[in-house]
């Protein structure tokens, strides 16, 4: 006789079905495990076979037979614990079948406790799309398992307990779904800072419209401060683009049962050393990269030319297409890459390039060879070039506080709530995202306007994909302003951050 128990598996940041099927029959005792399954999977007989009898209950002295439907996909990890003890169990008699509308996903200790793992949150969404009525995870993962709409969900301590409860000898309460609390805002506020207004309205715009940012200036300029406070002023996840966040953030292992849900948008600050893998994403397990852990955040990069070539450029395709895919010989597989990029980066080597001090020894040769780092079309994706300057005495010494995060989020907030209604019914989201079509509908120009941007086109040189650029942070200035058209000042402003000299080679 063949015993079924439902579980779940992962696939790239998607779960899906996967029914474990043991029998025992006679013959020499053995218990072998198939169905495409990895080391750790592999490695489950001899976890599950300590836990059954550290339960009290008896392993079968027969010939054990598991396989993992589909078999033809890869089962990688430690989710299917739990279901192959419940099947022995259930084969041997121990136990009834399990319910079929019920799915069950654990890592087992030696001792029968279930630890937490990985990437509840798709499974448990996927169960729910498989028609999965109740789920049982390990007690760490279920308030993580609750967000998935259309589940009662089961947090099990051990084994002996669940064993308990599917006997019927003792219940368990199903787990409350999560909800999200109040917390204090820990992150920094963009009161504390002196000065570079220019540089906080171009972040005010950026967060509005989730433009790309890249900021040129001296050491010691505020350019780091500043983008470290950019998160407090980003407008509000929408419960949909929490859990697509949260989804890459559990496979990633980032989630925990005090923060299974993301509630604040995603802010990456990857060190200059990482591998372009790191950043685009892979390894054995075709993991999700930096790119995708920022999805619907925010990536910034410090020290930008600092960055190996190969990772930069690994940036451009992401930047245009919103998700990446990553082929490497364990399969392949696409994950969303929708993020805001924050550069920043000093002018040359030494930092001090165009700095009233004079104290850069830089030849021109030398500065060009620096910025030049960044290529040409990838320096063409960043729809703000800011140049950020140092900060005056008097700036510093201002005893009166600058203007709140939360006074210029509630701008963002209602620049964004435009863009909503003006995207309706599209999966575009804000203006950083329209299509050339929707740039041709709703980015129209008076005849001022057209004049501005032609004169502008053909002095910064600019090629299609920056006229584009330029006309959506345009009309995000427009949403801050509340203004239905797109005025002269509004493309004036715009173009504003695209004349960066240093980055056209001039002093």
């Amino acid at each position: 006789m063949v015993t079924t128990v439902r579980s779940l598996g992962l696939q790239g940041i998607s779960g899906y079905e996967v029914t474990v099927e043991c029998f025992l029959s006679g013959g020499l005792p053995a218990f072998d495990v198939v169905g495409l399954g990895d080391t750790a999977v592999k490695e489950a007989r001899e976890r599950v076979r300590a836990a059954i009898k550290n339960c009290g209950a008896k392993f079968p002295v027969s010939r054990i037979t598991v396989n993992l439907a589909p078999a033809n996909l890869k089962k990688e990890g430690t989710v299917y614990d739990l279901p192959l003890l419940l099947g022995i169990l259930a084969g041997e008699g121990e136990i009834d079948a399990p319910d079929p509308a019920s799915a069950f996903i654990g890592e087992l200790s030696l001792t029968g406790a279930l630890r937490p793992i990985s990437g509840v949150l798709p499974m448990a969404m996927a169960a729910a799309r498989a028609g999965v009525k109740t789920l049982y995870v390990p007690a760490a993962n279920a308030a993580e398992a609750t967000l998935a709409a259309g589940l009662t969900v089961y947090g099990v301590e051990n084994a002996p307990q669940l064993l308990r409860h599917l006997r019927g000898e003792e219940r368990l309460s199903p787990a409350q779904r999560w909800e999200p609390t109040v917390e204090a805002d820990s992150v920094p506020d963009f009161a504390d800072v002196m000065g570079q207004e220019n540089v906080k309205r171009a972040l005010e715009i950026a967060a509005a419209g989730s433009h790309n940012v890249l900021l040129i200036g001296s050491p010691g300029a505020g350019k780091s401060m500043l983008a470290r406070r950019l998160p407090s002023i980003l407008p509000d996840m929408t419960h949909e683009e929490a859990l697509e966040s949260t989804e890459i953030w559990s496979v990633a292992g980032l989630t925990d049962s005090k923060h299974p849900m993301l509630t604040q948008r995603p802010f990456r600050s990857p060190h200059h050393t990482l591998s372009a893998a790191a950043m685009s994403g892979g390894g054995r397990a075709l993991s999700p990269g930096e790119i995708s852990l920022a999805h619907h955040g925010v990536l910034f990069l410090d020290e930008f030319p600092e960055f190996h070539r190969d990772v930069l450029e690994s940036l451009r395709a992401p930047l245009e297409d919103g998700e990446v895919t990553i082929t490497r010989a364990a399969g392949s597989v696409t994950l969303p890459s929708r993020f805001m990029l924050v550069g920043a980066m000093n002018p040359c080597r030494c930092g001090w390039y165009g700095h009233p001090s004079g104290r850069c020894r830089c030849s021109q040769k030398d500065v060009e060879k620096y910025v030049s780092k960044i290529s040409g079309p990838l320096l063409d994706r960043m729809d703000l070039q800011v140049s950020v300057p140092s900060v005056e005495f008097e700036a510093m010494r201002r005893r009166e506080k600058a203007e709140s995060s939360a006074a210029v989020r509630e701008r963002v907030n209602a620049a964004r709530d435009i863009q909503k209604k003006r995207f309706a019914g599209t999966p575009i989201t804000c203006n950083a995202y329209m299509t050339a079509p929707m740039v041709g509908e709703f980015c129209r120009l008076d005849a001022a306007g057209e004049k501005l941007l032609k004169g502008a086109f053909d002095r910064l040189g600019l090629t299609a994909r920056s006229h584009d650029k330029l006309l959506r942070v345009a009309r995000t200035i427009a949403d801050l302003d509340g203004s239905e058209r797109i005025e002269s000042f509004h493309l004036a402003e715009a173009i504003q951050y695209r004349n960066t000299d240093i980055l056209r080679g001039e002093g």
